[in-house]
């Protein structure tokens, strides 16, 4: 019995693709993109994300400073999923709704999470394709700069980046951790020691290479959490002044 189908098989070998052809997305494709995008699930309906389709070249080659990434600014297609309750915010405006109560953060991570749902279905439509992407979650790296340069209003914010086009590149398949550390039941388990049950998966790390730097192997995943974990720009620490200053009432007691 054949248990995986085309889309899982696409799935189970996604790789995060950074090199791209120089051949545009036929438009009748790109098209039927954002026809899933709009299809996703929504938390209550309120469809609270939006897209920014980025083809200005001075905007591009901002938005690839800000993710430090110079790659960004030549990816065929590249979209910032938003974060939206502007629209709705104005649609009971204009419905003369006399509250006027802050947007809070229930309703900020509602559309965090559509925005979040959206780009990975626009993801896996993307791959069933033949295309390949990548996410840009290095836009945060100055959200405050990202919303500046969409010219974003109040009560948006910018989730994620994402580069689309046909892949020039063949990356490894990057090892991943082992489900028995990641799935539980019924409650949360911890270990005694989880560089005892990593350090196979450790030594997996060593053997991969990242083609960002083709000719050396990445370092293990214990050292890259530590690097990752703690050495965070004021920036990325702060991003809450961003979304405070987007209009959203943190309650913060």
């Amino acid at each position: 019995m054949r248990l995986q189908n085309d889309m899982i098989q696409k799935q189970l070998s996604h790789r995060t693709i950074r090199e791209f052809k120089n051949e545009r997305i036929p438009q009748d494709k790109f098209n039927l993109l954002m026809e899933v995008a709009r299809h996703t699930a929504s938390s209550t309906g309120m469809q609270a994300c939006s897209i920014i389709r980025v083809t200005n070249a001075k905007i591009r080659k901002d938005i690839a400073d800000v993710c430090r990434q110079e790659y960004v600014a030549r990816a065929p297609e590249l979209l910032i999923f938003v974060l939206d309750h502007f629209r709705n915010r104005s649609i009971a405006n204009e419905k003369k709704n006399s509250q006027e109560k802050l947007v809070g953060m229930y309703h900020f991570f509602q559309g965090f999470l559509d925005a979040s749902l959206t780009a990975q279905n626009v993801v896996n439509a993307a791959e069933s394709m033949n295309m390949g992407t990548v996410f840009l979650g290095s836009i945060l790296n100055d959200s405050e700069k990202i919303c500046e340069l969409l010219s974003l209003p109040q009560m948006t914010f910018p989730v994620i980046g994402l580069g689309i086009g046909y892949p020039n590149q063949e990356p490894q398949l990057k090892p991943r951790m082992p489900m028995d550390l990641r799935l539980f039941e019924n409650k949360y388990t911890c270990f005694d020691s989880y560089l005892k049950n990593i350090k196979e998966y450790d030594e997996e790390m060593q053997t991969y290479y990242d083609l960002r730097d083709a000719n050396r192997r990445v370092d293990s995943f214990s050292n890259q959490v530590v690097s990752r974990f703690y050495n965070l720009t004021s920036k990325q620490q702060e991003i809450l002044n961003t979304v405070r200053n987007q209009g959203f009432d943190l309650k913060v007691k």
